[in-house]
């Protein structure tokens, strides 16, 4: 344990679970992921900082806002080891995934009011819609739904 650090800035796994609310096969995964990381007792026992409880709150609002377990990883190695993040080094990780956010959003936006009209139309061939894809024309920009996904 390092000599700044007192017992009581750490929490085994099991409460690291129970404070989250995430199982501790859960807690491991991310761990190893190395998302993020224990400090070993003496015993060789997992310990967590109490920081980590919101480090783990963000790999679940990130994953529940579509971002990738790489993504998350990159934003977390940007904030301190061994010290409680402040509010700074959070704005920071904000500003960082509100762009990608924002992209997004626009994507579904995009996709949300097209769907309607590329499903609801009933032809389901992309060789023959006269409405959405007359003459096959979107084959030239590459494979997939190219209406939807840009």
């Amino acid at each position: 344990m390092p000599a700044r650090l007192k017992p009581s800035d750490l929490i085994p796994i099991g409460e690291m679970a129970r404070r989250t609310g995430i199982s501790v096969s859960a807690i491991r995964f991310y761990e190893d992921k190395r998302l993020i990381e224990p400090v070993r007792s003496g015993g060789n026992q997992r310990r967590f900082l109490r920081s980590d409880i919101r480090r783990l709150s963000f790999i679940l609002i990130a994953q529940r806002l579509g971002l990738s377990l790489t993504e998350i990883e990159t934003e977390l190695r940007k904030l301190p080891q061994g010290r409680t993040p402040t509010a700074d080094d959070w704005q920071a990780i904000s500003a960082a995934i509100r762009v990608r956010l924002d992209q997004r959003i626009a994507e579904l936006t995009r996709t949300r009011d097209r769907l309607d009209g590329c499903i609801g139309c009933g032809c389901l061939s992309l060789e023959l819609c006269a409405l959405w894809n007359p003459d096959d024309a979107l084959a030239a920009q590459g494979p997939g739904p190219r209406k939807l996904i840009g």
